[in-house]
């Protein structure tokens, strides 16, 4: 009998990491506020663990206006303060005040590019890279792609956006499908 629900092995048996498996890793995103949700979360994560960021991922959302990159881009001191202040968060400083700079540098590609989804999904001609992984160990953590895309949005201004945050930003917005090839989410999001 087909096992039509095997998975990717890092979730981990975490619900919350199954849902987010099941539900939004590697699921295409062409929506501005989103993309920068995932952006900044994905920024915060470096050097932490996917999981830990999730289990905070409620809390970043009320802590940053739902991620909308206008309002965030005009923080000034007295919310830097505030978030640092704010446990429910990742409070590290460099990361929040990246965050505020990105959202006003998202801005800025927004305006180049007519929107983010455009300019980020220019780099993969629109359409998500399909891989073929059979075991996790396949997977990279950068590619020469995530490496050009970092070097651009540096380029750019943005902070905190290094080629394996970049690598992980195009695997959670569905630009490259790495759900393994026998996992039931890799057949369902070919396109």
């Amino acid at each position: 009998m087909e096992n039509k629900y095997r998975r990717c092995a890092w979730y981990a048996g975490d619900s919350l990491y199954e849902q987010y498996h099941d539900q939004e890793w590697g699921v295409p995103v062409f929506d501005d506020l989103k993309l920068f949700e995932f952006l900044t979360l994905e920024t915060f994560q470096a050097g932490l663990s996917w999981i830990t960021v999730l289990r905070k991922r409620e809390n970043f959302r009320s802590a940053f206006d739902q991620f909308d990159f206008e309002k965030v881009a005009l923080y000034g001191t007295e919310k830097i303060n505030a978030l640092l202040n704010d446990k429910g968060i990742i409070r590290n400083r460099q990361k929040i005040i990246a965050a505020v700079n990105n959202a006003q540098r998202f801005m800025e590609i927004r305006i180049k590019h007519h929107s983010f989804s455009e300019y980020i999904w220019g780099f993969v001609a629109g359409k998500p890279l399909q891989n073929s992984y059979k075991t996790l160990s396949e997977i990279p953590a950068k590619t020469p792609l995530s490496e050009a895309i970092n070097k651009d949005l540096k380029q750019n201004g943005f902070q905190f956006v290094g080629p394996t945050v970049v690598y992980a930003h195009m695997q959670a917005t569905g630009m490259v499908n790495d759900h393994l090839i026998d996992c039931f989410r890799h057949k369902a999001l070919l396109q």
